[in-house]
């Protein structure tokens, strides 16, 4: 509609009509004291008449007036608001008329300048916040994640997280987000860069303790039955305080994660040894895979945090994977610095959660095929396809 009005910027106007035009103005302006509804409702339509034939500068003068006003006709705001940004401008960033409705029509329907002043709104609801993601242009979506009046629901951040993988923008400013949950930071992590990395580690990783501390017996009834029930042994295995795989020692040539390390280290990692290393630790060889090939190297800091190797033993893994330890010697690697920084700040438990969870999540077995074929077909999704967090993750950072 903005441009709809542009061909009708500076029609030719007459002392009458510009005087008929404040007067018009001044009673839709009126305080509901003054004024009954039903003549402020008139005088809004007989004023929307005569903007579809005035100009850029009537429009403006409209807008300028009626931008404190909460009273006045939304159908008349919501044609102000639509008009170019230069009329739009005074309601879109003053007016608190608008109801979520109304905020919704304005963005799908004007321009990317009306809707970053949208996103500069204070206090804008869920409602709103969605349709503006879902318009997805990225400058704008920057611009209300910066907004900290701005509040978002879980499907809309849902959103985002997937659609920071493509824009790697967001994810600085949806690690500041305290609408983010854990979830969608260790699934983030994986595309991250190194700052958002870093906060996702130290400020979103949960220590568990409560639940070790309230679950405690339920180990026991769970040894009692020989671990029989899937359910509770996935679920305890999130939840326990050991890391290691005490079972896989005895079945490993390796007398220790530390010996397979150090075997890395001198013969170079191979899919063999980078198997056993992901056993002796307690993960499922998809989860070692995706650590062992992290570009940026933080996700080896947490293993070897969450396993309980020494910060030598992270040099050895790294020198493992052919990186360089050292620019020139003497002189540490700056990757290499940050990975062996991240491994000091991070707390055991901490770093045991995070891994747990990536263990518990990448491992998923969901296939996005199945569930694609089962909607084609008319079919109902799984519940878990369509509600665990842990399958969530697993299409985040596997399925595209």
């Amino acid at each position: 509609m903005a441009d709809a009005t542009e061909s009708n910027k500076n029609p030719p106007s007459g002392i009458a009509q510009d005087a008929l035009l404040r007067r018009i103005l001044d009673v839709v302006s009126m305080p509901a004291s003054r004024i009954p509804p039903q003549d402020r409702q008139m005088a809004g339509d007989i004023l929307l008449d005569m903007l579809f034939h005035v100009g850029e500068r009537e429009r403006r003068l409209c807008s300028v007036r009626l931008a404190g006003s909460r009273e006045a006709p939304r159908r008349l705001l919501r044609y102000l608001a639509q008009s170019s940004i230069q009329v739009a401008r005074p309601l879109l960033e003053e007016s608190d008329a608008f109801d979520d409705c109304d905020l919704a029509d304005i963005i799908r329907l004007t321009t990317p300048e009306h809707r970053m002043v949208v996103a500069r709104r204070r206090n804008l609801s869920e409602a709103v916040t969605a349709v503006m993601v879902d318009v997805a242009e990225p400058p704008v979506v920057r611009e209300i994640l910066a907004n900290r009046t701005a509040i978002f629901a879980e499907m809309t951040m849902d959103k985002l997280i997937a659609a920071s993988r493509d824009e790697p923008g967001y994810c600085l400013l949806l690690v500041d987000r305290i609408e983010l949950k854990p979830a969608h930071a260790m699934a983030m992590f994986w595309w991250a860069d190194a700052a958002a990395r870093r906060k996702i580690l130290t400020r979103h990783a949960a220590e568990r303790q409560e639940m070790i501390a309230l679950c405690s017996d339920v180990f026991e009834m769970a040894a009692a039955e020989g671990w029989q029930d899937p359910v509770v042994r996935k679920a305890l295995q999130m939840i326990e305080r050991r890391q290691r795989n005490r079972g896989a020692i005895e079945r490993s040539p390796y007398d220790s994660l530390e010996d397979a390390v150090k075997s890395a280290s001198v013969t170079g990692m191979d899919a063999k040894i980078a198997q056993e290393i992901g056993y002796l630790s307690g993960i499922k060889p998809v989860t070692a895979a995706k650590i062992l090939s992290d570009p940026g190297g933080e996700a080896l800091a947490v293993l070897c945090k969450a396993t309980g190797l020494k910060r030598d033993y992270l040099g050895l893994l790294w020198r493992a994977l052919e990186r360089p330890l050292e620019l020139e010697p003497g002189v540490p690697h700056p990757r290499f610095s940050l990975v062996a920084e991240t491994y000091e700040v991070l707390s055991v438990l901490k770093a045991q959660t995070t891994l747990r969870y990536w263990n518990w999540a990448l491992s998923s077995a969901y296939s996005p095929a199945a569930l694609r074929h089962a909607q084609s077909m008319g079919e109902p999704a799984n519940e878990e396809a369509e509600f665990s967090t842990a399958q969530r993750t697993a299409r985040l950072v596997f399925g595209r």
